[in-house]
């Protein structure tokens, strides 16, 4: 018995001391109260959590207080990640933090059947934490290596960006002070983490002091959860908004088991049967305070933009756009954020969000903008602008104020993100009618010049006060809700707006006619018509008075680059036309138009349009503009915004026809067109088919003759782009068998005609390797043109790395 009880008492003995080392020592440690109570023992640097309510719901974030500054990588500071609803769970002398399976559910009464689908699908448990103490039903908890981890992700996120293979030093990571705290309904908590590895990316090495050692800091956030009387709103795919969506088990079998309901703010009216009433609580956003003048005022009038749709359904002043006091965190979660990134390349802005999982109820927007943007569409008007320091070097102003018109619509854009809004790519057809569309400059030439008064416009659009009708609207009880946000697509449709989003816009592949990207005008063949007329104006006009004095003339190359490429998105656009579709996102019953083909007549206007950027006398840098162009100055380096050549360091203008004709090309001739263009020839035998398109491209291109030596040559190695595409849809594996068939067809043609001219070496040369390629076809690759230079953004890939929406 003596035995069994010193046994007892040894095994006892750990939790006693360990339960003694705390309450001996908590004393000395600097104790916080908020939504959690917890403690800071400064001396060993270790965080510790009192839990009071197991198994109760509250919501976790991770997020980077401060980035690598990188956009290639991904990492920038204010960067959101994925939200979790947690609780804390007891299991023996540990607290689990458990994430439940939220994508299934069960919405009953019946406890039973909920629990049966709660059994079914796996949950996650987090992490687990040994009990420090437990004090009347209040459980210790030691969490200080759950805060110091890489929950971001951050080493997989180098990893797979091929920038090294790095992991957490521990050594020389500490928890931040300075940003954690603790409110009434959430937490903050701030880690130093440092990264320790081999770099082996140029991405890396181009923005860390030492490479071998990337340090970050690391935010987590512990949120209460809204309350129950948030209303969700049935998602429609006519409406513009963002869908959230689970699985309910416990659904009628005749009914959809997925659920989809849109994410939005929480807004109500002060005064519910008034017509027009103050919020209960706003919707206020906060500017990054680190915001520079004038971007900082700039940035304030776009996103206030919103308040007018929000009092054409009834509220008044319910969003409002302030500074961020000096003393708030940008990720504190009580705060809506536009913050100001900083990256050592341009890229692009995105809008990000916390939402409520259980319901899709935004809790926090997060605008982050890239500041570089803004020198980019400064280079865009400094590029197109008539001489602009011919008199003064100091005359910035012109191209500043073009600048900042953009800048307040991308800040009136990443807001509406991050109100639940998503991109319509089709407002740009119907006078802009959204501020989520991407919006090419509108010039227009008037008397012989460039006009800039209208490049962009300086409001919301109606397509936007559609949207935050539908999400936004308060109805009068008794109201049909359905019936009433039916009502208001309807008014949409009968105002004749549209609304197609990224899955039908994004380049190469997609079909949609009228929704683009950077895009102007009704019809974007007759637009391409117009951007190239301005290109030549501009060109024409360009010289070295578009820099200041004593600065390199290598700069003048790098503003010339925008210039020259000014076409391609237009150029994008109307390549849509060929092979394309009008459609909408129809309901039954809603009376719109399903879908149907684009014109034979509008298809051909377009391919028309298109092949002008294959003419060497229209896309080739003029040959009087070319002694602007020397080799470049000692300390300015080509960079990823410059042209390439393969002349070494004279600058290479056949290169730059080269890579414009190969980006047209890659959309013209792109595989899913080539399917398409077979498909709607099968469907109506008059259409515009692959057959039409290759001959006329062919046509226009290689059997296109020029006297002037200097263009002859640009035609020359535009006309190869034309025969490497070719070969491409001949022996690739992913279109129809009839779009190989038609490619040989052509290929077989016009090796014909080429060796019944023999004109020239060019025609040899696309002989010989039209035989090479019959040779061994399956081994041919398309041989790379030059890069193009960074476009998007041009002044923005939709980079999203968790739940972001970008421009």
């Amino acid at each position: 018995m003596k035995t069994l009880t010193i046994c007892k008492f040894l095994l006892l003995f750990p939790c006693l001391s360990l339960t003694a080392q705390f309450s001996s020592n908590s004393k000395d440690y600097q104790k916080f109260q908020g939504f959690f109570n917890y403690y800071h023992d400064d001396k060993n640097d270790r965080i510790y959590l009192e839990v009071e309510d197991l198994e109760k719901d509250f919501l976790y974030v991770y997020s980077l207080s401060s980035g690598i500054g990188s956009n290639d990588i991904g990492l920038d500071r204010g960067q959101l990640g994925n939200e979790q609803v947690v609780f804390f769970e007891k299991a023996g002398n540990k607290l689990l933090l458990v994430q439940p399976n939220l994508r299934f559910r069960a919405i009953t009464d019946n406890a039973l059947e909920s629990k049966a689908v709660e059994q079914a699908f796996a949950r996650s448990v987090l992490y687990g934490f040994p009990i420090e103490e437990e004090i009347n039903d209040t459980f210790i908890i030691d969490i200080t290596d759950f805060l110091m981890r890489d929950a971001h992700g951050v080493a997989a996120r180098l990893k797979n960006s091929g920038q090294g293979t790095y992991t957490l030093d521990k050594s020389r990571s500490a928890m931040a002070m300075d940003r954690t705290r603790a409110f009434p309904k959430n937490l903050e908590f701030d880690f130093t983490l440092t990264f320790k590895g081999e770099p082996k990316g140029r991405y890396i090495s181009s923005v860390t002091p030492n490479p071998n050692l990337v340090t970050v800091a690391q935010h987590h956030s512990f949120i209460e959860l809204p309350d129950d009387n948030y209303k969700k709103r049935e998602f429609d795919p006519r409406s513009g908004s963002y869908p959230f969506s689970y699985y309910d088990y416990a659904t009628p079998v005749e009914e959809p088991i997925l659920k989809r309901f849109i994410t939005r703010h929480r807004l109500e009216k002060k005064d519910p049967s008034a017509e027009v009433s103050e919020a209960v609580e706003p919707i206020i956003y906060y500017l990054d305070n680190g915001t520079p003048e004038p971007v900082r005022s700039a940035l304030l009038e776009g996103g206030r933009w919103w308040n007018e749709a929000f009092e054409a359904i009834g509220f008044k002043n319910a969003f409002q756009l302030k500074m961020l006091p000096d003393n708030a965190d940008p990720l504190d979660a009580r705060y809506n954020v536009i913050q100001w990134v900083h990256r050592s390349t341009r890229g692009w802005s995105y809008g990000s969000s916390i939402t409520d999982p259980r319901t899709g109820e935004i809790i926090k927007g997060h605008v982050s903008l890239g500041s570089l943007r803004i020198r980019q569409d400064f280079m865009i008007a400094q590029a197109l602008m008539n001489r602009p320091y011919a008199q003064r070097d100091d005359n910035h102003q012109p191209m500043l104020e073009l600048a900042l018109a953009r800048i307040r619509q991308l800040s009136a854009h990443e807001i509406g993100h991050t109100l639940g809004f998503t991109h319509n790519f089709a407002a740009s057809t119907n006078n802009r009618a959204s501020v989520m569309d991407y919006p090419h400059p509108n010039f227009e030439i008037r008397d012989g010049n460039i006009d800039f008064s209208n490049a962009y416009d300086t409001g919301i659009g109606e397509w936007d006060k559609v949207t935050v009708a539908y999400s936004y609207s308060h109805f009068q009880s008794g109201t049909n809700e359905k019936q009433a946000l039916n009502a208001i697509l309807d008014q949409a449709r009968e105002d004749g707006l549209r609304f197609i989003s990224d899955q039908d816009a994004r380049p190469m592949g997609s079909a949609h006619i009228l929704a683009h990207l950077w895009d102007n005008g009704e019809q974007a063949a007759d637009e391409l018509e117009e951007v190239l007329q301005i290109r030549k104006v501009a060109i024409s006009n360009f010289s070295a008075e578009n820099i200041p004095s004593y600065q390199p003339y290598t700069v003048l190359e790098d503003v010339f680059v925008p210039l020259y490429f000014f076409h391609r998105y237009q150029t994008e656009a109307a390549t849509k036309v060929i092979g394309g579709m009008d459609y909408n996102y129809a309901v039954r019953g809603d009376r719109q138009g399903i879908w149907k083909m684009a014109d034979k007549d509008l298809q051909e206007s377009a391919l028309q349009s298109i092949l002008k950027t294959l003419d060497a006398s229209e896309i080739a840098i003029p040959r009087e503009k070319l002694p602007l162009f020397p080799p470049r100055a000692i300390g300015y380096n080509r960079s990823r915004e410059s042209f390439r050549g393969k002349t070494g360091v004279s600058f290479d203008a056949l290169s730059a026809a080269e890579t414009a004709a190969d980006m047209t090309l890659g959309f013209l001739l792109h595989p899913e067109r080539a399917s398409r263009l077979v498909h709607q020839k099968s469907l109506e035998s008059k259409q515009l088919g692959l057959k039409e398109v290759m001959e006329k491209t062919v046509e226009e291109t290689i059997f296109k003759e020029e006297k002037d030596s200097y263009l002859a040559e640009a035609q020359h190695i535009i006309n190869y782009r034309v025969l490497f595409h070719i070969m491409n849809l001949a022996q690739h594996e992913d279109v129809h068998p009839q779009v190989n068939a038609l490619a040989h067809e052509q290929l077989k043609s016009l090796r014909a005609s080429l060796l019944k001219s023999r004109a020239n070496g060019t025609a040899v040369e696309m002989v010989r390797r039209i035989d090479r390629f019959y040779s061994d076809p399956e081994e041919f690759k398309v041989i790379p043109s030059p890069k193009i230079p960074d476009g998007s953004p041009i002044g923005m890939d939709c980079f999203t790395p968790y739940q972001t929406h970008g421009d």
